[in-house]
Formats: C-alpha cells, sequence, structure tokens
C-alpha cells in the first residue's frame, strides 16, 4: 500500500526544514517565499521496535519495514485558490497526496521572513483551510452544474448525488471542511460522485506546531481539534490531530551522533509525527517471519484476514484457505513459529477473521 502524505504550509514555516530532517535528504531551505517549486518527495519509515525482535529469532536476512512517502510541496499564500503565488500548482499537488500535514509557525525569530509580518498561528490555520476550502467550492459548483442536467435528463441516481453535493456546499460555504458532512456513503451513487471530486478538505488533517519550545502547552485556540466518526451509531469525536516539534532542533540532530545527542540531553521526536500520520489514516501493521525476511505490511483497520493477506499478492485474497496467526509478543515467548505451533499458541483462522495490529501470519492458500 503506497501512502503519501502532504507537508503544507505558508512559506517559511519549516515545511522543507521538516521534510530534510524527516528524510535526511538535503534540500532548498532558503528563507524567501516559494523556495520549494517542484515537490520533493522523501520516504521515511515508520518505526517498529517488533521488527528487529522477531527478525532476531527468526534470523532473518532482511528486515522490511513498512514506510510512508512525504512530499514537500510549495507554500500557500492567501488567494492560491484563485492562482495566487503557486496556487494552481500547490492544489493540483495536493489532490494527490492521501493525507495534509500542516505545519503551523508557532515560533518568534525576527530574522525569517513571516509572509504575514507577523505570528499568529491560528490565522495561519485559517488561512491554508479557507484556501482549501475555496478550491473545493469550486470544484463542487463545476460538478452541480454538470448534475443538474443529469437529474433533468432523469439519470439514474443523479437525485441522490445531487442531495449530496447540496450538503457538501452548504457546509463548505459555512467554513467547514467537507470530511465533518454527515452523508450516506453507503449509497453507491454517493459514494461515485464524492470519489469523483476528490475534494481537499476530505482527506485527514494532522497540524505540525513548530515550536522553539516543545515543552510549553499551545495556547487553547490551537489545540486545533478535527471531527471524526466514532462509530455509525455513536457521536462525533474530537481528537487533537496535532504533534508539537522544534523542527529546528531535528534538523541539527542530522548532524549529530546519537552519543553526542545523548550528552547534550537532546531526543528527536519525529517518530511520533510518522506514527500519527499512521494513525490518522486508519492503518494497522501485521508482520511475517522467517529466514528469508520479517516485514511489516500496511493495512486498513477492520481488515479481514482475506484482505490483509492481498497486501502480500492478490492470489492470497482470491484463494485464501485459512490463516496460522499470533501476537507477536506471544511468538517471541514462544520462542520460535515452531515451538508456537507445538505449545499450541497458532490460531487456525478463516475468511472472517479480522487481523489486528501486531498480528504475525502465515496465510495458506
Amino acid at each position: 500500500m503506497s501512502l503519501k502524505i502532504g507537508i503544507v504550509g505558508l512559506p517559511n514555516v519549516g515545511k522543507s526544514t521538516l521534510f530534510k530532517a524527516l528524510t535526511k535528504n538535503p534540500v532548498d531551505i532558503n528563507n524567501y517565499p516559494f523556495c520549494t517549486i517542484e515537490p520533493n518527495v522523501g520516504i521515511v519509515r515508520v518505526p517498529d521496535e517488533r521488527l528487529e525482535k522477531l527478525a532476531k529469532m527468526s534470523k532473518s536476512k532482511k528486515i522490511i519495514p513498512t514506510v510512508i512517502e512525504f512530499v514537500d510541496i510549495a507554500g500557500l499564500v492567501k488567494g492560491a485558490s484563485t492562482g495566487e503565488g503557486l496556487g494552481n500548482k500547490f492544489l493540483a499537488n495536493i489532490r494527490e497526496v492521501d493525507a495534509i500535514a500542516q505545519v503551523v509557525r508557532a515560533f518568534d525569530n525576527e530574522k525569517i521572513i513571516h509572509v504575514h509580518n507577523k505570528i499568529d498561528p491560528a490565522s495561519d490555520i485559517e488561512i491554508i483551510n479557507t484556501e482549501l476550502i475555496l478550491a473545493d467550492l469550486e470544484t463542487v459548483g463545476k460538478a452541480k452544474i454538470r448534475i443538474e442536467k443529469d437529474v433533468r435528463g432523469n439519470k439514474k441516481g443523479a437525485d441522490i448525488q445531487l442531495k449530496a453535493l447540496e450538503k457538501i456546499q452548504k457546509s463548505l460555504e459555512e467554513g467547514k471542511l467537507a470530511s465533518s458532512v454527515a452523508i450516506d456513503l453507503s449509497e453507491e451513487n454517493t459514494k461515485i460522485i464524492v470519489r469523483e471530486l476528490s475534494l481537499l478538505t476530505t482527506k485527514p488533517f494532522l497540524y505540525v506546531y513548530n515550536t522553539s519550545d516543545i515543552d510549553s502547552k499551545l495556547p487553547n485556540k490551537l489545540d486545533y481539534v478535527h471531527p471524526i466518526e466514532s462509530s455509525k451509531a455513536g457521536p462525533p469525536l474530537a481528537v487533537f490531530n496535532g504533534v508539537i516539534l522544534d523542527i529546528k532542533i531535528e534538523e541539527e540532530l542530522i548532524e549529530m551522533s546519537r552519543e553526542e545527542a545523548e550528552e547534550l540531553g537532546i531526543k528527536s521526536n519525529l517518530d511520533e509525527l510518522t506514527l500519527k500520520a499512521y494513525e490518522i489514516l486508519g492503518l494497522i501493521t501485521f508482520l511475517t517471519t522467517g529466514e528469508d525476511e520479517t516485514r511489516a505490511w500496511t493495512i486498513k483497520k477492520n481488515s479481514t484476514a482475506p484482505q490483509a493477506g492481498a497486501a502480500i499478492h492478490t492470489d492470497f485474497e482470491e484463494k485464501f484457505i485459512r490463516a496460522e496467526v499470533i501476537n507477536w509478543q506471544e511468538l517471541l515467548n514462544c520462542g520460535s513459529w515452531g515451538k508456537a505451533r507445538e505449545m499450541g499458541k497458532l490460531r487456525l483462522e478463516g475468511k472472517e477473521y479480522v487481523v489486528q495490529d501486531g498480528d504475525v501470519v502465515e496465510f495458506k492458500i
């Protein structure tokens, strides 16, 4: 499963520096707006201590972690939805990512230019979200004209699609993200139109607060919450989709050895960002282990065993018979796959089994 997180924000908030720290790749981080024009792309491994331990047990030749692709996208300015700055290029790039990591400047530094000449993180968030909402309003407006013609022509399902569009449009006009709109995605025609629109504000958001003191509490107005659906029956939950980083320190850590960092009492918090990105996409990891390799596989939460098997090969879903499953820690406690079988710790699971994070799985087809 290929996963892309777009790093966005106003110019000079630390996007490219964060990208450099994440990927350990040198990029142009000069102090002027639109330093990043073409998006930089880097692959970042998702930290997982389980892999090393399982590989040691299995004497694996290779360890293959699951990864996230981070894309450093050009800085956004007010008016981007109408083409200001690099607006059109920005919007085209961001449509291609699975989630948005919005870098928000929460530090003072007179030497680093702010595009609006003031440090106001809440305002910065509002500017970016407004531009994304305006871009989505334009997309919905164009789609609505087309669907209204289909309704007049009595095209099947068009009336359902129009109702969904009107609901999304109303919410966007109220300044809300499209992801907060309650629409019936179990209805196929609704699902089709939402997928076709590829709206920017339907993507999961993660806020990265760039501060000079990660121990300081953010002001209440920056405790940005994003509604998520807890269940079909239950009410929405508000969760803090944020990570606090000192991005300058993260960049400096690239040049330090582990010993130097420990001596100075500095540690990286980048793993928190990577794990949070994984979390907001609703993903989990299952594992496979053997002499050839120990590997992490990315799947959506609540995937059945055959669906999980498809991450390895389509045959594992289409020709699925059963799966042998054990929790990674329990497998380590047993000492080997063979010992786990002897001790009766391996579970035989069928097509209905929902794979859990940390399951070690062997598929039978």
